[in-house]
């Protein structure tokens, strides 16, 4: 596989307070129902780029809800060296971008683990549900949890509406995160507009580049970040995420998409 490449770098100027983040309230902007994106995963394992599947992302309106859907597939001819049936779904309020309910059911060769989550945030708890299966519970849970929670997939649609006008090369924003029955005190870090940006069969885009951290532990090393390219527009749609792996790396490359809110300017 030929990695993208990068052009100059240039960066904002204006000072960046925690003032200009509100994680409580997430103002949407740049997505709408009936946006889908799908994702190619790209596996890298000494030296080599491997084809390793896709990954889907849907946004589904349900009255005050938005509904996340996400699935991540390997390809069946990769499926004999490591499986991967992943399935996410967020419900969060629209008024705040916060989340409501929260799914995981994945499959990632011999691991299997059903995570259901139900959030109160006004009275900060969170009931989890967890075992191997739907059929198969094996544990019961009630956590208390700091204000203005996201869980894995809520916090994607969140970093999307970030306005990172005001914000210059290294600046920070903090997030939280529950996941795997503990909170996660998280920091996301801007790195700038890239020009010229070259996505892999989508061509060269204006961008915006992050890096959230990450949760070390099984998937994650210590220390390790991913790095999240979007459109420099009003979507910031998502095109190449790049992430560390405890053996190897991935890297989802944006394939195809409907339903965006905005056309797509950034595109040269």
């Amino acid at each position: 596989m030929d990695t993208p490449t990068t052009s100059a770098k240039f960066e904002t100027s204006p000072t960046f307070t925690d003032d200009d983040h509100n994680s409580c309230v997430t103002k949407n902007t740049t997505y709408s129902a009936g946006e889908e994106l799908t994702y190619k995963l790209y596996y890298n394992w000494n030296f080599v780029w491997l084809s390793a599947g896709e990954m889907t992302f849907k946004v589904i309106d349900e009255d005050d809800q938005w509904h996340f859907q996400v699935v991540g597939k390997t390809y069946d001819s990769y499926d004999w060296f490591f499986k991967v049936r992943d399935y996410y779904d967020t419900w969060v309020q629209k008024e705040t971008g916060l989340p409501i309910m929260g799914i995981r059911n994945i499959e990632e060769g011999k691991y299997r683990l059903y995570d259901y989550l139900t959030y109160d945030q006004s009275r900060g708890k969170v009931h989890n549900d967890r075992g191997k299966s739907t059929t198969d519970i094996r544990e019961h849970h009630d956590f208390q949890i700091d204000d203005c929670m996201h869980d894995i997939v809520s916090i994607l649609y969140h970093a999307r509406n970030v306005d990172f006008s005001k914000m210059k090369k290294d600046d920070t924003f903090p997030i939280q995160l529950f996941m795997d029955k503990e909170t996660w005190p998280l920091k996301v870090r801007y790195q700038g507009r890239e020009a010229s940006k070259n996505i892999r069969d989508l061509g060269k885009y204006n961008t915006q580049h992050f890096s959230p951290e990450v949760i070390p532990g099984r998937v994650f090393p210590d220390g390790a970040s991913i790095n999240v390219w979007v459109t420099d527009d009003e979507n910031r749609l998502p095109l190449m995420i790049d992430s560390p792996l405890s053996v190897g790396s991935v890297k989802a490359v944006l394939q195809k998409h409907k339903g965006l809110r905005w056309p797509v300017k950034a595109k040269m």
